[in-house]
């Protein structure tokens, strides 16, 4: 004879299974509402819609020299 687990067994185990994936499955819906008001609280602060920030438009300028010099150079003007 085999030892194949009883039905009594089997239900227990498949109900813990059930129970665990819907346990995540609550989790993993309770982060994703967390994240959702996460976005929707940026976007009511108008951080996303106000430009970008002064560093980066002081980096914008910044490229901009660092592009007018290596053209001098190119050129062969003495930048």
């Amino acid at each position: 004879m085999t030892d194949m687990p009883g039905f009594e067994s089997l239900i227990v185990i498949t109900a813990g299974a059930i129970l665990g994936l819907g346990m995540i499955a609550g989790i993993a819906a309770w982060c994703w509402k967390g994240w959702l008001e996460l976005k929707r609280a940026e976007l009511g602060n108008g951080r996303v819609a106000a430009g970008p920030p002064v560093s980066g438009r002081i980096d914008v300028a910044d490229l901009k020299e660092r592009v007018r010099k290596l053209e001098a150079i190119a050129a062969g003007v003495d930048y």
